[in-house]
């Protein structure tokens, strides 16, 4: 009989959802790009006749009809520049929009392609990299020509290296998250994969690489314009302002003053635009608001286990994991878990528990193979080709850490109703009720308000909580629990513990518990597989591991390991 627990949800922070939070750098960069841009805007409309007709003030100072003067044509050199700088300006944003476009696509796939192409991907971008981007634009340039879209083209191709690096590494970091390969074991497609999963969390290296992209893209077309393999005359830029104006700089220095101040204050704009966005897209900058205490819920008594004998729903048969050089990490493993049954595998790190259970999951680590005779779940053949949707109604996992457990920049209800919105064709309010059910089943208070928070808000126990919730949406023949009470404290962790044996008491879900604890174990499991070096040592029952009936020396040792309380000789009672 299950005890009653109780359990409580942390307040959700009083936040808008979509809501974009302004900050300082943001206001200051957002107000100079905009009054900047609107300036320059108007100019073009209004003085390209002072910008580029002939007058006869040639070469006159600063005064009151010509504040920076006119040149040797009689032009106004600040209308010149505020003219020029349109130029500049739509040319930086092309040439950011396709570097960035490009850089972020090419580093995102590379972390969702085979192996050997990922391996041959990231040798090229680091290769690519390794060259100044000035000098790559500079051969470009020269190669493709003098001309606007041809600066444009030279500038975008020399900054994608450094944003599909970036891009890469950060995918290959989140591409091994919990969240990220439970994606990829329902079945979610690798266009929503990059873009609900990668992309959202990488926003703010993103976000500053994008400013610093179209910084540095401005001056590098100025720089290619002031040497001749940009703009040309009769057409102008920044840059071939600054060309135009270097004879005469130390005769009229105000020339090269419009330019200068118009690229300063574009790059100081768009670095500021850039860091207040990254700030802003983190979730985790969040105002809370003081939280209400909630009263807790008991829960009602698991019913009796049914004892009758069920047919085995997870069939193992000679499973053997090998490394890609052929060196064998687990050996010849065959088991069988019935319905309704905890099978719990024990043994020290390196043991081959965890490979055991990623063989059934179809998700072993990139250079890793699995081979067996037979491996089955509920009729599904894991040695052909299952679909991604019948892995996903085999197989659900619970992970050791529920801080990496879920996508922390997306909510809980869109990642809690996934399984069912992709793989039972539910729709939102559907996917949200079934949800918000199986959340009061394992004893969570206000699933709506858990359902509207982010990861981050949620303690430990209530993220593993909803992990078994959403393990069991996809109602799966297999729930593996790989070591899921090692982050959370002792309470919690019984609690977590208790959930699992209710799912063994109210349904025909067979589960593999993971776990160097035989403490836990010898509570928890039905029958327990003791595994030392990838092999399986030694077979208990339950009521064999409580007695102490073991055979294997290892065994023996694992139980000596576990601390239990005992009377001290010579104290009272």
């Amino acid at each position: 009989m299950a005890e009653p627990v109780t359990a409580t949800v942390p307040a959700a922070p009083v936040a808008r959802p979509g809501r974009l939070r302004w900050n300082g750098a943001l206001i200051a960069g957002t107000l100079l790009l905009v009054v900047t841009g609107v300036v320059v805007t108007i100019a073009s409309l209004t003085m390209l006749e002072s910008a580029e007709g002939l007058s006869p003030d040639v070469a006159q100072p600063a005064s009151a009809a010509h504040w920076l003067g006119t040149d040797d044509f009689g032009r106004d050199l600040l209308a010149r520049a505020l003219v020029g700088a349109q130029a500049s300006l739509l040319m930086a944003l092309a040439a950011t929009a396709i570097s960035m476009t490009a850089g972020v696509l090419i580093g995102t796939a590379i972390w969702t392609a085979p192996r050997r192409i990922r391996e041959f991907a990231l040798r090229i971008v680091e290769i690519t990299v390794s060259y100044p981007e000035l000098l790559v634009a500079v051969v470009l340039a020269a190669i493709l020509g003098a001309g606007r879209w041809q600066l444009v083209l030279a500038v975008a191709l020399a900054n994608i290296p450094a944003t599909a690096r970036l891009a890469a590494n950060l995918s290959g970091a989140i591409h091994q998250r919990d969240f990220v390969t439970t994606a990829r074991l329902t079945g979610v497609p690798r266009r929503a994969l990059i873009g609900r999963h990668l992309l959202p969390n990488m926003a703010e290296p993103l976000l500053i690489q994008l400013a610093a992209s179209f910084s540095t893209g401005l001056v590098a077309m100025s720089a290619l314009s002031f040497v001749g393999l940009g703009v040309q005359t009769p057409d102008y830029d920044l840059g071939r302002l600054l060309a135009d104006a270097l004879p005469a700089i130390y005769s009229r220095p105000l020339e090269v003053v419009g330019p200068t101040l118009l690229i300063l204050l574009l790059s100081i704009g768009a670095m500021l635009v850039g860091d207040g966005l990254a700030a802003a897209a983190d979730p985790r900058v969040t105002r809370r608001a003081p939280s209400t205490p909630r009263p807790p819920v008991t829960t009602r008594p698991a019913r009796e286990q049914d004892s009758s004998a069920s047919p085995a729903t997870v069939e193992v048969r000679d499973l053997v994991v090998r490394r890609a050089d052929g060196t064998p990490l687990v050996h010849g493993v065959s088991f069988d878990i019935g319905r309704g049954e905890i099978l719990g595998v024990v043994g020290e790190s390196g043991s081959g528990k965890s490979l055991t259970a990623l063989s059934l999951s179809r998700l072993l680590p990139e250079g890793l193979t699995a081979e067996a005779s037979r491996l089955r779940i509920a009729g599904t053949d894991l040695l052909g080709r299952p679909t991604r949707r019948e892995l996903a109604d085999a197989v659900a996992m619970i992970y050791q850490d529920p801080g990496t457990t879920f996508n922390p920049a997306l909510r809980m209800g869109s990642q809690l109703t996934e399984v069912l919105r992709v793989h039972r064709g539910k729709s939102p309010r559907e996917a949200r009720e079934i949800i918000t059910g199986l959340l009061e089943d394992v004893h969570i208070v206000d699933p709506p308000r858990l359902l509207r928070s982010h990861p981050y808000e949620l303690s430990g126990g209530m993220r593993q909580r909803a992990m078994i919730a959403a393990a069991l949406a996809a109602r799966p023949s297999l729930l593996i629990a790989d070591e899921p009470t090692t982050a959370l404290d002792v309470t919690v962790a019984a609690g977590i513990l208790r959930e699992l044996a209710r799912i063994r008491d109210e349904t025909d879900t067979a589960t593999l518990f993971i776990s160097h604890d035989l403490g836990v174990v010898e509570e928890l499991c039905d029958r327990v597989l003791v595994m030392k070096d990838g092999v399986i040592v030694e077979e208990l029952s339950r009521e064999q591991l409580r007695s102490g009936e073991v055979t294997e020396p290892y065994t023996r040792m694992l139980l000596e390991s576990v601390p239990r309380l005992s009377a001290t000789p010579g104290v009272g009672a």
